[in-house]
C-alpha cells in the first residue's frame, strides 16, 4: 500500500552516484573508440570503487555498546551492538560506514530492541572485500548481512540505506527473514546506474556490453537479479516502508516510489528538502521509522 503527501514528483534524472572528472571523459572518448574492450575494463573499476572519505572511519558515535567482528567469506566485519530485546540490524549505503545510522539506536533501545550495525566489507571499520580495498559489491554486502544475523540472532527488522536497501532485498529473496524492513532512499536496481556510467563515460554500445558482461562475472549473477521492485513481486517480503527525499541527487525518487508501487507490503512516505543522507538524521523520519519498526501498523 502507497501513501504519498504533496503533489505527485516526477523521477529525477540529475543523479550524482558517478563522478565523472573532465579528463576522464576525454580519455574514455579516445578508447571507446580504439578498444571497447579496455574502455569496458576500466568502466567496471570506475562501478565498483568506492567514492573516497574526507575523513577516516569512525565509530558509531553511541555509548555504551558492545564491539562485534563477524567472518564473511574470509572477510572481516566489524560492527556493534546496543540493548536486549527483538533485534533490528542497520545497514548502510555505497561508500557509507554504521555510523550514518546511529540516530536510530537510542530511540529502538528505548523502545526495548536490541540494536545491530556493522560495516560492509571495504566500508568504514570492516576489512577489504574480495576485490581489495574501497571495492564492493551488493552481494557482498548481503552476505554480509546474512552473517551478521547468524551470528547475534534473529531480525525482527531491518533498516537499510541505498544500496544497502537492494542488498536487503537481495538477501532476503535468498532466504534471511525479517518481520518489518525500512528502506531509506533505496535504491531500484543496477541496470539503470550502469547505463547511467556509459552515458557519462560516453561508452558506445560495445563497450557498454562488455561493461555489463564484466559487472556481472564480478557479482556472479546477472543484472536482473537485482532488480528491487521485481524481487518483492518474486517473493513474499516482509512489512515495509520505503522513505525517499523528493530532492534525493543520489538515488532518484522514482526507485523508491517503484519498490513501493511493486511491494504489496510496502507503505511510502515522502519528504522534501532532506536529499540522500540529511534523511538518516531527520527526526521526523526517524520517529516514522522507529515507530514502524516497533510495531505500527502500515496505514
Amino acid at each position: 500500500m502507497t501513501t504519498r503527501t504533496g503533489p505527485s514528483p516526477q523521477k529525477s534524472t540529475n543523479v550524482r552516484v558517478f563522478q565523472v572528472p573532465r579528463p576522464v571523459r576525454m580519455a574514455f572518448a579516445v578508447l571507446n573508440r580504439a578498444s571497447p574492450a579496455l574502455a569496458a575494463r576500466w568502466a567496471e573499476q570506475i562501478w565498483f570503487t568506492t567514492p573516497r572519505r574526507a575523513a577516516p572511519a569512525r565509530a558509531v558515535p553511541v555509548p555504551g555498546g558492545s564491539a562485534f567482528t563477524v567472518d564473511t567469506g574470509g572477510h572481516r566485519v566489524v560492527g556493534q551492538a546496543w540493548g536486549t530485546g527483538p533485534a533490528v540490524y542497520l545497514l548502510h549505503g555505497w561508500g557509507g560506514e554504521a555510523s550514518q545510522l546511529a540516530g536510530f539506536v537510542p530511540p529502538l533501545v528505548e523502545r526495548g530492541h536490541r540494536v545491530v550495525a556493522f560495516d560492509a566489507p571495504s566500508h568504514g571499520r570492516s576489512a577489504p572485500g574480495a576485490y581489495g580495498p574501497r571495492s564492493s559489491t551488493i552481494p557482498e554486502f548481503a552476505a554480509a548481512l546474512t552473517a551478521v544475523v547468524d551470528a547475534c540472532g534473529p531480525a525482527h527488522a531491518v533498516i537499510a540505506h541505498s544500496m544497502g536497501g537492494a542488498a536487503t532485498a537481495v538477501a532476503l529473496c535468498d532466504g534471511l527473514r525479517a518481520d518489518r524492513v525500512a528502506l531509506l532512499a533505496p535504491m531500484a536496481g543496477t541496470t539503470a546506474y550502469g547505463r547511467r556510467l556509459a552515458g557519462l563515460l560516453g561508452l558506445g554500445e560495445p563497450a557498454y556490453r562488455r561493461l555489463v558482461a564484466r559487472a556481472e562475472r564480478r557479482v556472479g549473477a546477472p543484472m536482473h537479479h537485482f532488480d528491487v521492485p521485481a524481487l518483492g513481486r518474486a517473493v513474499a517480503m516482509p512489512s515495509t516502508l520505503v522513505v525517499h527525499d523528493r530532492d534525493d541527487a543520489f538515488t532518484p525518487v522514482g526507485d523508491g516510489l517503484a519498490i513501493a508501487a511493486a511491494w504489496p507490503s510496502a507503505r511510502l512516505h515522502l519528504t522534501t528538502g532532506l536529499g540522500h543522507r540529511r534523511l538518516l538524521r531527520d527526526p521526523g523520519v526517524v520517529a516514522e521509522v522507529v515507530g514502524f519498526v516497533a510495531g505500527g501498523r502500515l496505514r
